[in-house]
């Protein structure tokens, strides 16, 4: 296993880049599809899609998916990163972080909130509150505030779904509550 770049190259400790690994019991490539995995497995590594950095050590701690980073004014924004601030708000039941289209940064976070029964949280206050613990780049641009979040039959939130109204219409927004 190691940790690369865009081109391959190992990434130094410390720094965040795609999972990629290689073993006899790795997959040859994706039935009737070698577009997909020429995509995939470059110079007999497999892209897991999983973002990470590791340690001095070598102890990895897995970033995000790479499907999931939001590219903001060339900064990479890691959603999970983000979430796991928005669920230390005690207003906060649930949190996804979506990337949103933005006309200046290209994307950028927007965070999709289930308040707490109860509590009355503000969307002004979650972006405070993350500015506070995160670089003003990361912190949302938007808060919105639903009922309940899209969810697999596991309970995995479906960040594809929340996507979806977005994808064709070219401009983040969101509403403070």
């Amino acid at each position: 296993m190691r940790i690369v770049d865009a081109d391959g190259a190992e990434r130094p400790s410390g720094e965040v880049g795609e999972v990629a690994i290689r073993s006899p019991f790795t997959m040859a490539g994706y039935w009737r599809a070698p577009e997909l995995t020429a995509e995939t497995i470059l110079d007999g590594w497999l892209r897991t899609g999983d973002m990470a950095r590791a340690d001095p050590l070598g102890y990895v701690y897995i970033v995000d998916r790479k499907k999931d980073m939001i590219i903001s004014g060339g900064e990479n924004v890691y959603p999970r990163e983000l979430e796991e601030v928005l669920y230390q708000h005690p207003g906060v039941l649930e949190a996804a972080v979506i990337g949103v289209p933005h006309p200046v940064w290209g994307e950028s976070p927007c965070a999709l909130v289930v308040a707490r029964p109860g509590v009355e949280v503000g969307g002004q206050e979650l972006i405070e509150f993350c500015r506070e613990r995160l670089a003003h780049y990361k912190c949302p641009s938007a808060v919105e505030f639903r009922e309940e979040l899209p969810k697999s039959a596991s309970g995995k939130i479906l960040k594809r779904e929340l996507r979806q109204p977005y994808v064709h219409a070219g401009v983040g927004g969101g509403s403070s509550r």
